[in-house]
């Protein structure tokens, strides 16, 4: 008899507004010591289509998929809770200018349903309060 394991996954869309220009986000999102000290974690990024990155101290892990200079990054993301049969999820990062900065918003799909928190205050909690802390301070 073969079991066939279905994991049950889900998307969804999450933004802020970062009082900062995109190409200022856009920057730091794939610079390794920017980033580190956007979101106060270490950080590796290779800033090149294909080029592999770990943020968090290596809790998140992924390759980047395809770079829209100042507007847009997509990336495969996976968490270190995925188990070993998962498949990696996608983040699609969009930076829109606003009036009084850039509207951010992540489009994270392919998520395993059991982990809910990315979207119930992780990136929140993790990128979004910290990017504005880092950029209201001046960088």
């Amino acid at each position: 008899m073969r079991v066939s394991i279905v994991h049950m996954v889900y998307d969804f869309e999450v933004g802020d507004v970062i009082r900062a220009e995109p190409d200022a986000l856009y920057q730091a999102w794939l610079d390794s010591a920017q980033h580190s000290a956007m979101t106060g974690a270490p950080a590796e990024i290779s800033p090149v289509v294909g080029g592999e990155y770990s943020a968090w101290a290596g809790y998140i892990t992924g390759r980047t998929i395809r770079l829209e200079p100042t507007r847009r990054i997509v990336q495969t993301w996976r968490a270190e809770e995925f188990d070993p049969d998962e498949q990696d999820s996608v983040i699609d990062v969009v930076f829109e200018p606003e009036d009084f900065g850039t509207r951010v918003t992540i489009r994270h799909t392919n998520v395993p349903t059991r982990l809910r928190g990315f979207e119930e205050g992780g990136w929140q909690e993790n990128y979004f309060d910290p990017m504005k802390s880092y950029f209201e301070a001046g960088m």
